[in-house]
């Protein structure tokens, strides 16, 4: 199966690029295929979805996904490298990498990899805040080597003597926003066994993220995939895009940015109370009126919008790091004349359905999105314009929160988390 599947790679760029593959790259990924070094997988829906129906290529710095861990006490070079090491071992992501093929890439995932790990000592310039940010967007930007891997990269800054930065940036092709919890949680679990002298590595994930890709094409048969789209066909038809003008958001030029929204205390409470009066859900609410302040912005009254989902539905796959989130189409009719909380029971039934009937975006747009796009451009997502994050618990599918580690006396290991 590796040699047809690596006779069937044209090596192209994988974002439409030409990809530098001498002569000695192919023999190495030969060996590598012939002596059992190296596997090859099928890329999983929510990677077809990242290469097909991304806004920006796949080799844009915009999927990389990062984060900034504050570390506080003593720690050494060789504790983080061992430590780290212990999650490459664990976790299958850590190291894969991708073949372009003719038709789509495939996953190429070693048996075994060095910790892409770097340990610096920063210097009284480079220490303070404003140093560390403009080091870590370097660290974020530097583009990732798509073919021979690896696909994530590690810098602990060291500020001062009890006082570090860990500065991790993944490519979204293997990760997701719960993936950044799992990471930190497996990292403080081997670092811990270092500090106490364990010799042995980190237990193996109840399900690789390859096994859940495979389970995941076996469930996703053509009958389940037409009974969900029938679904969406009804669901979806005779939507609008938001901006159809050339003149909207989406020609903006220039670097991507983010708007980050923190909802008051109060306001969050509120919020919270009228979703338990009206047997709704705290995403339902901020849902519509997200929909209805969008609603308002544009004059449309039929609003759609995507959000993320965790996609972990097997408990075996949550301490499993991988790109596992998908897409939901979340659609709403807006009626200003109806009451909010009228309108909230008719959003919230709507997205409870549109859960139920969730499947791979990718084959969503396929069977079910391009046959209704009308002004759609291949070089973005061909039906919503605007993504909804709501920062939730685990299970929402959106990033977790950075956390900031704090290590005391390595004789009696003591860690404690506190999420930002």
């Amino acid at each position: 199966m590796s040699s047809s599947i690596l006779k069937a790679c044209d090596f192209c760029g994988l974002g439409g690029a030409e990809i530098d593959m001498s002569g000695d790259k192919r023999t190495l990924l030969k060996q590598w295929l012939a002596n059992g070094k190296a596997s090859l997988q099928p890329l999983t829906f929510p990677q077809r979805e990242l290469w097909e129906a991304s806004p920006v290529s796949v080799t844009d710095s915009a999927n990389h996904i990062c984060c900034l861990i504050q570390l506080r006490g003593v720690i050494t070079r060789q504790a983080c490298e061992d430590a780290l090491q212990r999650v490459v071992e664990r976790q299958e992501v850590l190291r894969l990498s991708f073949l372009p093929g003719k038709d789509r890439p495939v996953q190429m995932i070693r048996q075994s990899s060095e910790a892409n790990f770097r340990f610096r000592e920063l210097s009284s310039a480079q220490g303070h805040e404003e140093g560390v940010e403009e080091l870590a967007k370097e660290i974020f930007s530097e583009p990732f080597d798509s073919v021979c891997g690896p696909l994530y990269r590690i810098d602990v800054l060291r500020r001062s003597a009890d006082e570090h930065v860990l500065v991790f940036a993944i490519h979204h092709a293997i990760a997701d926003g719960w993936t950044l919890g799992v990471f930190v949680q497996d990292l403080c679990m081997a670092y811990v066994q270092g500090l106490i002298g364990l010799r042995e590595g980190l237990p193996p994930v109840p399900l690789t993220y390859a096994a859940w890709g495979a389970a995941e094409r076996s469930f996703w048969q053509p009958a389940e995939l037409e009974r969900r789209a029938a679904f969406w066909k009804s669901n979806l038809a005779g939507s609008r895009r938001l901006w159809n003008s050339l003149e909207g958001p989406e020609t903006a030029s220039g670097a991507h940015l983010r708007l980050v929204s923190l909802i008051p205390v109060e306001l969050a409470n509120a919020a919270r109370e009228l979703a338990r009066v009206t047997c709704a859900t705290l995403f339902s609410t901020l849902l519509t009126a997200f929909q209805v302040t969008l609603s308002q912005w544009t004059g449309e009254r039929d609003v759609l919008v995507g959000t993320p989902v965790a996609n972990r539905t097997r408990p075996s796959a949550r301490e499993t790091m991988g790109y596992f989130a998908g897409i939901v189409p979340l659609r709403g009719q807006v009626d200003a004349d109806r009451q909010f909380s009228d309108s909230l029971s008719a959003v919230h039934q709507a997205t409870m359905n549109s859960f139920a009937n969730a499947m791979p975006f990718a084959a969503c747009r396929r069977q079910v999105i391009i046959p209704f796009l009308r002004c759609g451009s291949p070089c973005r997502t061909p039906l919503f314009q605007i993504w909804r994050f709501t920062g939730c618990p685990p299970g929402s599918g959106c990033a977790r929160p950075v956390p900031r580690v704090f290590i005391s006396d390595a004789k009696s290991p003591c860690w404690r988390m506190r999420w930002r």
